[in-house]
């Protein structure tokens, strides 16, 4: 008689009793490391908002009642300019103007505040802890200068002696680290942090990618996962840097833009860095602003809510902002994303919980919804429809979504 084929493979039959004849403690060891470096490097998104956008404004201009200005501001250029858009829509965009303005605030001493005498530096470093320990935003934060050796000294100043006026860390406080080109940065980063944080609570900082060593390194690979690593857990985000990473590839000026094709390509490195990491990728800002008479505004305003729709499309929830009239144009073309997509994906949503445990249920789910979705598509369908309602795109309620519904997923 013949063999069977799994032992004229060298495979041994399967036990007459049924048991499987895999060791899997055996392939528990085996794996023992790869399921720790999944778990550590790769842990899933965080929890908590994300911010749909960051705004950055230099430390010598910072106010107390900015926030408040910026909203006054947005909305006297809504009322002055006009947005073509239903009176239910305008309406939950004033009221976003008008009670939550800017959600993430950026007191920058990089570039937008420049060079100054030490002392006017140290000065505006310990006014502006006051100014942030007073929670100006959801989430707030520094952008210090870069560590490259240039600027390091006077970075590491500025940190300190805010870090010294501010005390307590706040909720949501974050450090932005400008021109990140290596490694060696990000550990060096770290360190500064265990060395400056107080005993309670612990520094978070975010990247800007906007050098292009950091996109690609001397050694042809990309430095980004390795940063990510490095950081030890304090990395909260990659944020874009549009017009540095631009014109350090020598591209034009007129031609530096979110949607350049250079900026198409790291942005996607980025995404593919962070994805799994607990690290979020911020997109970039346009330098067109919408100032001027009416055409000039609506001009900007239309290329604002372009690029911003873009980005949501490429799955970029946040980006930056560096005028108050470019606020109404970042939640009309969000707001109309959320809401575009609401009814869809709450469809299907509920129709892959009624089936996730039936065969005969996902099949009735499909032929209702058109979509036989993954388990994966479902947390992707609960991830959308929160950011939804954290934003104010919706309310609970509305399409049937409610948070009960999403946070199981």
């Amino acid at each position: 008689m013949s063999s069977p084929a799994g032992e004229f493979l060298g495979v041994p039959r399967e036990p007459r009793d049924g048991t499987s004849r895999v060791p899997l403690p055996e392939l528990d060891r085996r794996l023992a490391v790869a399921d720790g470096v999944l778990r550590d490097r790769w842990p899933g998104e965080p929890p908590g908002r994300q911010p749909l956008h960051t705004v950055y404004v230099p430390a010598d201009r910072v106010r107390t009642g900015l926030a408040q200005r910026w909203g006054e501001q947005a909305l006297a250029a809504l009322s002055e300019h006009g947005l073509p858009y239903p009176v239910e829509l305008h309406e939950r965009i004033s009221r976003k103007l008008a009670t939550e303005p800017i959600e993430d605030l950026r007191v920058d001493f990089e570039d937008g505040y420049g060079r100054r005498e030490d002392a006017t530096e140290d000065a505006h470093a310990r006014a502006m802890a006051a100014f942030i320990a007073g929670r100006p935003a959801p989430f707030c934060g520094i952008r210090i200068k870069s560590l490259e050796a240039d600027t390091r000294a006077r970075a590491v100043r500025t940190l300190e002696r805010f870090l010294d006026a501010l005390g307590t860390i706040p909720p949501g406080f974050v450090i932005t680290l400008p021109k990140v080109s290596s490694v060696g940065q990000v550990e060096a980063m770290v360190y500064l942090c265990r060395l400056l944080e107080p005993a309670a609570g612990q520094l978070r900082f975010e990247l800007q990618v906007e050098m292009p060593q950091a996109v690609l390194g001397p050694d042809g690979r990309c430095p980004l996962p390795a940063m990510i690593h490095a950081a030890q857990g304090r990395c909260t985000g990659l944020h874009y840097g549009t017009y540095d990473y631009s014109a350090a590839l020598g591209i034009a000026a007129a031609y530096q833009s979110m949607e350049h094709p250079a900026a198409d390509h790291a942005k996607a490195v980025m995404q593919v860095a962070a994805a799994g990491t607990g690290v979020r990728v911020a997109d970039g800002s346009t330098n067109v602003l919408p100032v001027g008479d009416t055409d000039a505004v609506h001009a900007a305003w239309a290329l604002h809510l372009r690029l911003v729709r873009r980005s949501l499309e490429r799955g970029f929830y946040q980006g930056w902002d560096l005028h108050p009239a470019q606020l109404p144009t970042r939640y009309a073309a969000a707001y109309t994303f959320f809401r575009e997509g609401a009814p869809a994906a709450a469809t299907r949503l509920r129709a892959w919980l009624a089936g996730r445990d039936s065969a005969a249920q996902r099949e009735s789910g499909a032929r209702d919804t058109g979509y036989l979705d993954e388990p994966a598509t479902a947390r992707a369908l609960a991830g959308f429809l929160r950011r939804a309602l954290e934003c104010g795109a919706l309310h609970s309620g509305e399409f049937g979504v409610d948070r009960s519904m999403l946070d199981g997923l």
